[in-house]
């Protein structure tokens, strides 16, 4: 597993050609140590965005066999689709954005999540100010809370190219951008791809993540959950109150729905089924120790530098 690390203003500089190159690494890293000629990915949000780059770069340099198959959860790739976060796209919003993250070195995951939680209010913000500070009640335990609190910074330079790529529609045009030295053209993506999806979803609307199917240029398995952004991916299997509806994409998002079937559910469990058929390897035992003589364990996941300005203060 890559997380995030989280970046401070000494790391202003870091943009997505230093994300990606990264990940590259880390497949390499992994079928190393596997001893596997590839690797299967599952990126989520902003980390389908830099999965999706690197399988057009990679496509783009011949190497596209590193990596078996693909999956992404809650990720945007064409952002002209009717959504909340399209209220932000105003260029002069943007403007503002770029420039304080440039002026911080960072935008903080607090700014991020305060950007966020207005985008629905009404459950975000004012059911808070109502029932917490009018109203003196105590906040529900409410597990999900907990992986929304574990927000991450994001270094300027990383932000100014998201707000590019959002506020220009970037990925949606063959080579409009260059990663890596690759123009970047979603359609040589040829892997077989799981895009899951959060129905109730209000910063990555299930329908723009259905688009992403229809961009790619190899077979794809959509996978619409019932739950939100978060509480579609933290929700294991054996939940008798999930349900999801999962089918080979074609047509529009509309078409694909009225021709599926509702499973009970998490869809972690359609996806494992999935994966099992599309990746299939022999089964073997697992390895008596971590890491390779190439690739040394080092720290316990998720790593010290994820702790670094946590435990700064």
């Amino acid at each position: 597993m890559l997380s995030w690390r989280n970046p401070g203003p000494e790391q202003a500089d870091w943009g997505v050609d230093r994300y990606a190159a990264r990940v590259v690494s880390a497949f390499e890293a992994a079928a190393e140590i596997a001893g596997s000629d590839d690797v299967d990915t599952l990126g989520f949000c902003a980390g389908g965005i830099i999965t999706s780059v690197v399988l057009a770069h990679l496509a783009h340099i011949g190497r596209a066999g590193l990596v078996a198959s693909a999956s992404l959860g809650v990720t945007l790739l064409d952002f002209d689709v009717p959504a909340p976060i399209g209220a932000l796209s105003v260029p002069s919003l943007l403007a503002v954005a770029a420039a304080r993250s440039g002026r911080d070195g960072v935008i903080s995951a607090k700014s991020l999540g305060a950007v966020f939680s207005w985008m629905r209010p009404d459950d975000l913000v004012y059911g808070y100010v109502i029932n917490n500070y009018l109203m003196g009640e105590d906040p529900p335990a409410f597990d999900i809370l907990a992986w929304n609190a574990d927000g991450t910074n994001l270094p300027a330079r990383l932000h100014r190219e998201f707000l590019d790529v959002f506020g220009e529609n970037h990925l949606v045009r063959p080579g409009a951008v260059t990663i890596l030295g690759s123009p970047i053209d979603l359609g040589a993506i040829r892997q077989p791809m799981w895009v899951t999806a959060g129905r109730t979803d209000h910063l990555t609307p299930w329908q723009g993540c259905y688009r992403t199917t229809q961009l790619v240029g190899g077979e794809t398995t959509f996978a619409l959950s019932n739950s939100g952004h978060v509480a579609s991916l933290v929700n294991p299997p054996g939940n008798p109150k999930s349900h999801f509806s999962v089918g080979p994409a074609g047509g529009t998002a509309a078409e694909w729905e009225a021709q599926t079937e509702k499973r009970i559910g998490s869809w972690w469990e359609g996806w494992a089924e999935w994966l099992a058929k599309t990746s299939p390897s022999p089964d073997r035992d697992a390895p008596g120790a971590l890491g390779s003589a190439e690739h040394l364990p080092t720290d316990a996941a998720p790593g010290r530098y994820v702790r670094d300005l946590a435990d700064a203060g």
